[in-house]
Order: C-alpha cells, then structure tokens, then sequence
C-alpha cells in the first residue's frame, strides 16, 4: 500500500503478512479522498477510523494534515503496526485496541468524519449497527459524514441516513449524513 498525497505522498507501507486485512485498494483511495477534497478542510478534520487494519486511511488523513485521527481496531498486531507506523512517520494517529462496537457504545467522541471498513462479510445487521450508534449516539458533527466501506454484494442504500454510494471494483463506499 501508499500514500497517495500529502507530507508522504509516495510513501510504500508494507503491512505484516499475517495481518488478518484487507487494505483498501490504491485506486478507490485514490477516488474516495478526491471526493473528500472537494468537501472538507483535512487541517480542520477530526477523524474516527473504524476497523483500521493497517491504518491505510489513517495514515492518508494523517498525511493530507489532519491532526485528530482516532483508529480502532479489535486486533493487536494491527494496532501495534498502526503505532509502529504512525511514531516511525511522525503521524497524529491515536490507535486503540477495542472491539468496534463496544467503543461505540460508550465512547463520547465527536467527529467531523468517521470511516468504517469492516470485514465484506459481516452480517447485514452489523452494518445496520454502525450508522445506527453513531447517529443515536451524536458522535459525529452536524456537517459529518459517515462511510463504510463495503462489499457491492451489500446494499446499504435502505439505512437511516443514508445519501449516496460510489463503486469502485468490487468495493463501495456508502455515504451517510446526519439528517438536519
């Protein structure tokens, strides 16, 4: 994986091999924060980076300037090599070992932008949980986005908050905003 633009623009990161990742590929990376810097101030974000993995988002948002990055993620390894990398760059990344939505059921955060990429084949209900905590919970700024990740085997078009889908490959990103 690299970073695509910012401070480390180029960057290869080589995650372990036994990492259980799935990285989000260059090409809807690349596709996903063409949309965002079109949106938002990355100097002015905070973001929550769910099931981060091996931090490839993080590390984007953290690159591109943001300050805030907060990566969640149940697995050790990954959380480890999220430090490793982040200290090794000088990045703002605070990772936390924490099951997803045990953290979002008491965590008080409030975000400006929140990323999820959970395992393609996690139950649909799980995916319903995801908007469903954070909207009931207000973690996120009224002018927020949420997007998960997700296979196009998933429709999550039917979920509260809802605004729109991109597809890249096999992959789409779903879009949600708070209802104003």
């Amino acid at each position: 994986m690299r970073i695509v633009s910012g401070k480390h623009k180029g960057r290869r990161i080589t995650a372990p091999k036994k990492l259980p990742v799935r990285p989000t590929t260059d090409m809807a990376k690349e596709a996903l924060f063409n949309i965002l810097n079109n949106q938002f101030y990355f100097d002015e974000l905070r973001v929550l980076d769910l099931f981060a993995g091996t931090g490839n988002i993080s590390y984007e948002f953290a690159s591109r300037g943001t300050t805030e990055v907060t990566a969640i993620d149940g697995n050790a390894g990954c959380i480890r090599f999220i430090t490793h990398t982040s200290n090794t760059l000088e990045l703002p990344i605070n990772a936390i070992k924490s099951d997803v939505f045990k953290f979002l059921e008491k965590t008080n955060i409030q975000v400006d932008l929140i990323f999820a990429d959970p395992p393609y084949a996690m139950d649909k209900a799980d995916f319903e949980r995801i908007p469903k905590l954070v909207f009931d919970r207000n973690l996120m700024t009224s002018e927020g986005w949420l997007i998960i990740e997700h296979s196009d085997k998933t429709d999550l078009s039917d979920l509260r908050c809802f605004k729109n889908s991109r597809k890249y490959g096999g992959s789409v990103f779903s879009f949600f905003e708070a209802e104003n």
